[in-house]
């Protein structure tokens, strides 16, 4: 909206679509249902066995077993292996539970048959299960729906379906829609942004920021080398939400003590790389994130990965999965 403000913006996991986040967000609880309900998933079974179902069938998809999904849009998670089988009733999901734990990872569509949101990605589940599958609202859409959409006090979370998603799309309060087609402003004004989200975030799936730099692509007619002049999206594998996850996940974001300890380069913090891009004109090809033993700087560095700039994908040439150079962005 205001495209002359800034020559430069970092964009970590970007709250991008926010009327259809809210109701992506909201839709949940209908399906886990409250911590009560019959058939109701507890935080345990999704913090090991489905997780670790998840790892089983996808972790090794990238060549590593290393417990990052560097790749999770390929990850093609079949819940109903682990189906209760004759008179199995521990380790195992009940045909119910199965069914919730497909739609979980399906995406949001309405009454229309249009795409509302992307599909939560697999990973997720480790930190999603705090608040998005807690068996209760999502306490942010839950206010939303109650005093910005329906102004209604008395509205109830678990009745949420499609059609209030349409309801709060049309109204788009405050035109807090936040999905623009057309940057050319920014751009012709010689701006540029680097956005960058966690592949294992659990509060806002990371399909979606794919989904914008598609949708601005073929919005402004730009490739995607013309849309890199000044739009550079970084998957971040093994990242929550903004931060922490089992992956390489400090690119100097957010301050702190973490960000502390990378040095303020264009190779391994994100914001000297925007700094190099709009006062040198030096874009960043990759962004190095690096893993500290236990998170913390003093314990030292856990291991390193270059994370690529989209649509480029990570590929393992093997040796040392631990070792920058033995993974390669590649255009697949």
């Amino acid at each position: 909206m205001f495209p002359d403000d800034f020559d430069g913006i970092v964009a970590g996991s970007p709250a991008l679509d926010f009327n259809n986040l809210v109701s992506w967000r909201a839709s949940f609880f209908p399906i886990t249902g409250s911590v009560s309900s019959p058939d109701f998933i507890a935080p345990a079974t999704w913090t090991t066995l489905i997780h670790d179902e998840i790892l089983k069938q996808c972790d090794s998809l990238d060549g590593v077993a290393d417990g990052i999904l560097e790749h999770p849009n390929l990850c093609s998670f079949h819940p109903e292996s682990l189906a209760c089988a004759n008179d199995t009733i521990k380790n195992c999901l009940t045909t119910v539970q199965v069914d919730k734990v497909q739609k979980i990872f399906s995406p949001l569509y309405g009454e229309n048959g249009k795409l509302i949101y992307p599909a939560m990605q697999p990973g997720s589940e480790v930190l999603a299960v705090e608040r998005l599958y807690a068996g209760k609202p999502f306490s942010y859409s839950e206010d939303w729906f109650k005093y910005v959409v329906f102004n209604d006090s008395n509205w109830d979370a678990s009745s949420f379906t499609v059609a209030d998603a349409a309801i709060a799309e049309a109204l788009n309060p405050a035109n807090v829609r936040t999905w623009p087609g057309d940057l050319s402003i920014f751009r012709n004004l010689g701006g540029k942004i680097i956005s960058f989200h966690g592949g294992q975030d659990n509060q806002i799936t990371s399909f979606n920021t794919e989904r914008f730099y598609n949708h601005l692509s073929h919005d402004i007619l730009a490739s995607p080398s013309e849309l890199d002049d000044f739009f550079r999206f970084f998957r971040i594998s093994g990242m929550f939400h903004c931060n922490s996850g089992p992956g390489a996940w400090v690119i100097g974001q957010g301050g702190g003590a973490a960000a502390v300890g990378v040095p303020f380069e264009r190779a391994n913090n994100v914001l000297a790389a925007l700094v190099k891009w709009v006062e040198d004109g030096v874009a960043p090809d990759t962004i190095e994130g690096t893993k500290f033993v236990n998170d913390t700087v003093k314990m030292g560095v856990a291991f390193r990965r270059r994370h690529c700039r989209y649509p480029l994908r990570n590929i393992y040439l093997g040796g040392n999965h631990e070792l920058p150079e033995n993974w390669k962005c590649l255009r697949v």
